[in-house]
């Protein structure tokens, strides 16, 4: 298993605010997926100069922002399997599948999360 990259998540219910925050910071939008899971969640992918990225997905319905440690990898069973073998659930049981991911959070035994994600490079 690789890590392709490795950064945090907010999940908000306030996605703009904190988007506002992070450009103060000095971070610009990267990238942007809508509608992800046909649900009205938009994730955002920010950098600033000296490479470093976050992760804001706004999520309407959540109660409570989340900070999670975003994992992409190469091969996702693999690492799917890595994390449950070592006690980490998927607490929704769901995996999520796009044209250009797969992805599922994944919590740990004592409470921290990661959502774990491959990227597909061949999609439209």
């Amino acid at each position: 298993m690789k890590f392709t990259s490795f950064n945090p998540l907010i999940v908000t219910n306030k996605g703009e605010e904190t988007i506002r925050l992070f450009e103060a910071l000095g971070f610009e939008r990267q990238h942007t997926n809508s509608n992800v899971d046909g649900r009205d969640i938009t994730n955002i992918t920010m950098k600033d100069p000296n490479g470093f990225k976050i992760d804001i997905s706004n999520a309407p319905n959540i109660k409570q922002d989340l900070t999670i440690i975003r994992m992409n990898v190469d091969d996702f069973d693999e690492a799917y399997k890595f994390l449950t073998d070592r006690g980490f659930v998927n607490p929704s049981g769901k995996i999520v599948e796009m044209k250009s991911s797969k992805s599922a959070m994944m919590r740990s035994p004592s409470g921290f999360a990661f959502d774990l994600c491959h990227h597909i490079k061949d999609h439209d």
